[in-house]
């Protein structure tokens, strides 16, 4: 056997139908769209229409809310940081500062900073300086002797008119 020996078995590939394409095809004049109406023409779009009825998502009743003016941190576990510690992939004895999070992927996303969280044990003394830390994770941090520096997120300037 070769390689431009090598096909499908018969009937594993089906092409598809081509509508449209004359009398003799069986799939000409309407092509198998029926007679007039909405659905006979290109461009419908009826994906939640129920015949006149309330359309489902409109029925069910709206839920939450996206705030316009929210922050997007990364969110970075104390825990985590340990592990990262531990691991040799950060060293406590500098300061641990966004940059290196991000360089090391333990905090991804997050357009305004990276947060601190409080979640897991911290065993190493380390200085952190984050846009944002909960007081659970401030308090961790300074259980084992370390700091922590909030800055403040980066402010986008817009030139006064």
């Amino acid at each position: 056997m070769k390689l431009n020996d090598i096909r499908d078995n018969d009937g594993a590939r089906k092409g598809r139908m081509r509508v449209g394409r004359g009398i003799g095809s069986g799939k000409g004049k309407t092509a198998a769209r029926g007679q007039k109406g909405q659905k006979s023409r290109s461009g419908v779009a009826i994906k939640g229409f129920g015949g006149g009825q309330m359309p489902l998502h409109m029925r069910l009743p709206k839920r939450g809310f996206n705030n316009p003016f929210g922050k997007d941190f990364a969110e970075v576990n104390i825990g985590m940081v340990q592990k990262w510690v531990d691991a040799k992939k950060i060293d406590a004895k500098k300061d641990i500062t966004e940059e290196v999070l991000r360089e090391t992927g333990l905090a991804r996303g997050g357009k305004d900073g990276v947060r601190l969280l409080g979640k897991g044990e911290l065993k190493a003394k380390a200085k952190f300086v984050v846009t944002g830390a909960t007081k659970g994770a401030i308090a961790a941090v300074e259980k084992a002797g370390g700091s922590v520096e909030v800055t403040a997120p980066a402010k986008v300037t817009e030139d006064a008119e």
